[in-house]
């Protein structure tokens, strides 16, 4: 049986699309329908001005997420994502954001090639980390998640985000621009090329 202090994995399987626009404010999406949470969707956002907005769908996934990540401020609202082909819509509080998923660039193709079992591997992901900081500046595979815990992205999938329109409190954000600056809701931020990962996350705690 295991004992106190034991590592624990805590495991969320999902979408991640990150985009920016051209009003300056940055969006990343997070679409998970398997997590020890239950199926949510969520919106970390950061404003031109800096103001870093948590959107989640339920008080237990705002405690999560606002422990795991830095916010200005955090919301509890509905959250609605929607599918239609290659078109994606999220309405969250103030927010409505819309994205059209492109291509598979040669690293979407690379990561595609990773063994399952061998891109979700904390071992793995630590030792890629260096490499992906410098093949792709400001994302990570591996940093602190607060509270003593640590957390892994195993990225297992990439595209381009084709086009994107986004609205805040009724407000127009303008077109699709890229991620910058980088957000700065974690240790890493999203690709600064908009993109749409399918991605694993494992937050390690230890087991009390």
């Amino acid at each position: 049986m295991p004992t106190a202090g034991t590592p624990v994995l805590d495991r969320f399987d999902g979408w991640i699309c990150g985009l920016g626009t051209t009003s300056g404010r940055r969006i990343v999406v997070g679409h998970w329908p398997d997590t020890p949470l239950g199926s949510f969707t969520d919106v970390m956002t950061e404003s031109a001005d800096g103001h870093r907005t948590l959107l989640a769908p339920t008080g237990e996934v705002a405690e999560f997420v606002s422990a795991t990540y830095t916010f200005d401020e955090v919301r509890v609202v509905p959250v609605s994502h929607t599918v239609d082909d290659d078109r994606r819509r999220v309405v969250a509080g103030p927010l409505e954001v819309g994205w059209r998923i492109g291509g598979r660039p040669l690293l979407g193709r690379l990561l595609r090639a990773v063994p399952g079992p061998l891109a979700v591997h904390p071992w793995w992901l630590r030792v890629i980390d260096p490499i992906a900081r410098r093949a792709v500046p400001g994302v990570r595979t591996v940093g602190s998640a607060g509270g003593g815990r640590r957390e892994y992205y195993g990225a297992r999938d990439l595209h381009r985000v084709a086009a994107a329109w986004a609205r805040w409190d009724d407000g127009d954000c303008g077109g699709l621009a890229p991620v910058v600056p980088p957000v700065r809701f974690g240790f890493g931020s999203a690709p600064a090329t908009p993109s749409h990962v399918r991605i694993t996350t494992l937050v390690e705690r230890s087991l009390t």
